[in-house]
């Protein structure tokens, strides 16, 4: 098995460097090798690394104001420095500079470099395993029974289990609030990128002037208000998973410089030149019909082919009336420990307003009923406390409408805006699309004018 680490070394000495590269090269890292440290400066500028081991004396720039540069402008791996006996002290002083660690020269014994390397690389993996756990906790991932929960659940349920442990993009399909950010954190939390970040960006969220910046990061410099280098969604992602949210409302310019990521992998932070590999893996979601979005030139064919290596869609909450139950119940019992109160589960009459809804905004909206209802409950949710459009008596369920779906979307849109006076961005929230989305879908359905 190779190790995925890369490694810059930097001596001056050619004999010894070629032992260090013999040795970490054996050990399946790649590795860069250069002589002196204004060069190896320029490097780092260029290429990312995950470690750079540099001599302490070098010719151009020596190695602590190397790591002092690399790290004033944020692009330092963890430095191990490599010394002389005489300059140790040198050396455990940049230790609190936040050198990683340093190493003695000559080496006696190979297996010291390798474990050093070895402790260093595990060091910087369980930082970021430390950011992985609050992440996981923040992520709210429910148990897989209730998240699968329902019949017409079972094959998207099959196919994430399928595609979790490779490396292909994928592309999750379905209505807005079905869950395409759970799947997504179920695929990585299952697949072989489980230990490094999960990080998501909602391509309809971020305005169109930043979104560049969102995803590649930017220089010190690269536009007013850039006073410090930020790197973007895809070095934070590095070595775990990358989840575009809403890709369809992705502008046609950035389009193309996703795929020239997606097809190089490698990018330069905006204002910059310095190449940064891109080892993330891609999992995209979306509530168009993308193949409807390339017919329309709104969506380019080639980048819609590399995300769509492996579909899964997610069907709608009435598709899936069978698991309400298990949905509302563990809806109820989270807010209610959320909130601090205790709520007994819902009665025969709330699941029975539940089951005649057809939830337009699935169980996003599913979610925000119940919180409001926990709210108002006094220790047990009644249909009392639903909002009218869910208590009054319900049209027969949508899967026996002989209407087709734009026209049960249509209806439902109607109806949440007719609840709100027309506001646009509380009708948004309810339905659980953003308000861009919805716009789309006013002027899609000739509505604009309401």
């Amino acid at each position: 098995m190779t190790n995925q680490a890369a490694i810059l070394i930097i001596e001056d000495d050619p004999t010894f460097r070629s032992l260090l590269v013999a040795i970490l090269e054996d050990e399946g890292y790649d590795i860069v090798e250069k002589e002196d440290g204004q060069e190896a400066l320029g490097v780092l500028r260029r290429l990312s690394f995950d470690l750079v081991l540099s001599d302490l004396r070098l010719p151009g720039l020596e190695g602590l104001d190397l790591f002092r540069q690399a790290k004033a402008e944020g692009i330092a791996p963890p430095f191990v420095l490599l010394t002389a006996f005489g300059t140790v002290e040198e050396a455990v002083a940049a230790l609190k500079e936040g050198v990683a660690d340093f190493l003695t020269k000559p080496l006696k014994d190979p297996e010291a470099l390798r474990t050093l390397v070895r402790r260093a690389l595990e060091n910087r993996r369980r930082e970021l395993t430390l950011t992985v756990l609050k992440e996981r906790e923040a992520s709210g991932l429910p148990p897989e029974e209730v998240m699968f929960a329902g019949a017409a659940m079972a094959e998207a349920h099959q196919l994430i289990a399928n595609v979790a442990d490779t490396p292909a993009s994928v592309l999750i399909t379905g209505e807005s609030g079905t869950g395409k950010e759970l799947a997504a954190r179920m695929i990585h939390l299952a697949g072989r990128r489980r230990d490094a970040l999960f990080v998501a960006v909602s391509c309809a969220a971020i305005p169109e002037t930043l979104m560049e910046s969102e995803l590649f990061g930017h220089e010190k410099g690269a536009f007013t208000g850039a006073t410090q280098v930020r790197p973007g969604k895809f070095e934070l992602a590095a070595g775990g998973t990358l989840f575009l949210d809403e890709i369809g409302e992705l502008p046609l310019a950035l389009q193309a410089k996703l795929l020239r990521v997606l097809q190089e992998k490698t990018f330069e932070r905006l204002g910059g030149s310095r190449e940064i590999r891109a080892d993330v893996r891609i999992v995209a979601a979306t509530n168009r019909n993308l193949e409807t979005e390339v017919r329309e030139k709104r969506f380019r064919e080639d980048l819609y082919y590399r995300l769509n290596v492996f579909p899964i869609h997610l069907p709608p909450l009435r598709e899936r009336r069978d698991a309400l139950p298990d949905l509302t119940g563990y809806l109820v019992s989270r807010a209610a420990r959320q909130i601090g109160r205790a709520i007994s589960p819902v009665g025969p009459e709330v699941d029975a307003a539940f089951a005649g809804y057809d939830w337009p905004g699935n169980i996003r909206e599913l979610q925000n009923v119940i919180e409001r209802a926990v709210i108002l409950s006094s220790g047990r949710i009644t249909v009392n406390e639903l909002p009218e459009l869910i208590r009054r008596p319900a049209d027969p369920p949508a899967a026996a409408s002989d209407g087709s779906l734009q026209d049960r979307e249509r209806a439902a849109i109607l109806d949440v805006l007719a609840q709100y006076g027309g506001n646009r961005r509380l009708a948004a929230e309810l339905l659980g699309i953003s308000k861009r989305t919805l716009q789309y879908r006013l002027k899609a359905y000739g509505l604009t004018d309401r």
